[in-house]
């Protein structure tokens, strides 16, 4: 008998490496494992445990299996392999090939019915073909292509329904389009626009609802303008004022209803102490 049909006995006597408590091996489909009836079946023949020439492995590196780390296994020992099996019929396999397959035979993938497909997908492409999945359905997949799509194409994502793909737009735009940021329904969103935007763009946001965003507001304000928050009505805005603000406005917080912003005002306000001179 040689190898390969050795490698082909009834399933009890193949070499399964799945740990203890693990899940059993399973075709992904609900049947079972059936090596004969695989297309690689000649790796059987080789061992799993050669670095230089694996083969393949129920219960630890196979293709047929339902189980993902097997499936991914496999496609690390077999990376060729990956462009045969992008339009296999079970997603898994889809999603892990996508990872080590052409960036050419991807293109096909963007419209995948699965959005574990499209995000494995969405890692690969390069930024322009990205553009294609800035309206996918799924906010995992534009996720990732808000991280990834050149800054200068994120426009098109700023009205994102989630906020969290928003985030990550108001992080990557380019300064010159924040502005449109600025009054964002979310609060995260607008926060990070007031760390980001510049001067004169800046001042339309001291008038924002939410007092997180006018403190981030007070931090990058000049001095010189920092009056226009003194009547905030948060107390953490007018801690912020009192931080930096010119001696005029510190003279109106050094009576703040706040003992805090009191203290900040007043401690600065305070004289110098006089450095002790001492003679040799």
């Amino acid at each position: 008998m040689n190898a390969v049909s050795n490698a082909l006995q009834a399933p009890q006597r193949l070499a399964v490496r799945a740990p203890e408590g693990d899940i059993a091996p399973q075709r992904w489909d609900g049947g079972p494992i059936d090596c004969e009836g695989c297309a690689y079946v000649d790796l059987r023949a080789r061992p799993s445990d050669d670095i230089s020439g694996r083969g393949c492995e129920p219960g630890h590196a196979c293709m047929q299996d339902a189980y993902a780390r097997r499936i991914d296994r496999f496609f690390r020992w077999h990376p060729e392999l990956a462009d045969q099996q992008i339009e296999h019929p079970y997603f898994e396999v889809r999603a892990i090939a996508a990872r080590h397959a052409s960036v050419f035979r991807l293109g096909g993938l963007i419209t995948d019915p699965d959005e574990t497909v499209r995000m494995q997908v969405a890692l690969r492409l390069s930024p322009v073909q990205l553009e294609r999945l800035i309206h996918d359905p799924h906010r995992e997949v534009r996720l990732r292509v808000a991280q990834r799509i050149t800054p200068d194409r994120l426009a098109a994502m700023r009205t994102d329904g989630d906020y969290g793909v928003r985030e990550i737009v108001a992080q990557r735009l380019p300064a010159a389009l924040l502005p449109t940021l600025a009054r964002d329904p979310e609060r995260i969103v607008r926060q990070i626009v007031a760390r980001r935007m510049q001067m004169p763009a800046l001042l339309q946001m001291i008038h924002d609802p939410e007092p997180e965003v006018r403190r981030v507001v007070a931090e990058g304000l000049p001095a010189p303008l920092l009056d226009r928050l003194a009547d905030d009505s948060d107390w953490r805005v007018r801690w912020e004022v009192a931080q930096r603000a010119e001696r005029s406005v510190l003279e109106q917080l050094q009576d703040d209803p706040d003992s805090e912003v009191q203290q900040m005002a007043r401690s600065r306000l305070a004289p110098a102490p006089l450095k002790e001179v001492t003679h040799g």
